[in-house]
């Protein structure tokens, strides 16, 4: 039986549908529907191929943070930033597990080698958050450890914002009830039951814990220089649409994408190759 959790742990959001909308881009459930989701993330998604040409050309250095609870879309999100940009401007940072050395280091090392160089703009599919949230919700590090990071990351995040990294963070809000249906969702698709971990499932169980992890870590990191953006993300078409409209009004970005090349004619070398039955193919199945 499903518990709701206490008033006040839950992330869920009121569905308010924008004023200057048309509501036949809506479900009469309030989703988004398909049609307007992708005709707008074609547009964004053009918007993002000139953002990168900008950040190319300014070498701007960009690190995107995305947090969150499990299944609350953080993944879908990067996939779509990333889906038409370059791999050398635009890369994704997910890390594994620590090994036992990267334990024994300064806690924000390991995360400061994949920070930008000019020209680059990195998203954290997870960050150093993890010790303020799913270290501390699962036990996996000490109050002393956790305190310590409250402490220290707001003065880590100016030092990098100092040095000429923009740092912008999002976190995905998801309900209860929603995490709850998509986890099912994969639970009941064998191809998908992957997606769900052990970790997801103690996560879940633990909704609540997760909530005083996410107000803890606001209170102490939700700074000027680099705030918290939230994300509701039950809806997950118009989360993925609102964070990239919103990441994309942050810069002041012009359209300076290169012009269109002429292509060269081959250059005529005298050369004879092999016979081409000596070649290996793949079985022509389609």
């Amino acid at each position: 039986m499903t518990t709701t959790p206490p008033e006040g742990a839950d992330d869920a959001v009121g569905a308010q549908l924008p004023s200057d909308r048309d509501l036949s881009d809506y479900t009469r459930h309030g989703r988004l529907r398909s049609r307007t989701y992708d005709a707008e993330m074609e547009r964004i998604q053009e918007q993002l191929v000139l953002l990168q040409y900008w950040i190319a050309s300014q070498r701007l250095k960009v690190a995107v943070i995305f947090e969150g609870r499990g299944s609350a879309g953080k993944g879908g999100v990067i996939k779509r930033i990333t889906e038409r940009t370059s791999p050398r401007t635009v890369r994704v940072v997910a890390l594994p597990k620590p090994t036992e050395r990267e334990r024994t280091q300064w806690y924000f090392q390991r995360y400061v080698e994949h920070l930008p160089a000019a020209g680059e703009m990195v998203l954290f599919d997870r960050s150093w958050y993890n010790r303020s949230n799913v270290e501390w919700v699962m036990g996996y590090c000490s109050q002393e450890e956790h305190q310590e990071f409250l402490r220290s990351c707001p003065e880590f995040e100016r030092m990098l914002v100092r040095s000429g990294i923009t740092v912008l963070k999002y976190w995905f809000s998801v309900s209860f009830e929603e995490q709850r249906r998509r986890f099912e969702a994969r639970n009941a698709e064998p191809l998908k039951r992957w997606k769900l971990s052990e970790m997801d499932l103690a996560e879940h169980e633990l909704y609540v814990r997760y909530s005083m992890a996410k107000d803890t870590t606001f209170q102490y990191t939700d700074i000027k220089q680099a705030p918290w953006y939230v994300v509701p993300s039950d809806d997950k078409r118009a989360a993925r649409l609102n964070c990239i409209s919103h990441l994309l009004s942050l810069f002041d970005f012009q359209d300076v994408a290169p012009e269109r090349v002429e292509l060269p004619e081959m250059r005529h070398i005298a050369y004879v190759r092999p016979p081409i039955h000596e070649q290996t193919f793949v079985p022509q199945l389609f």
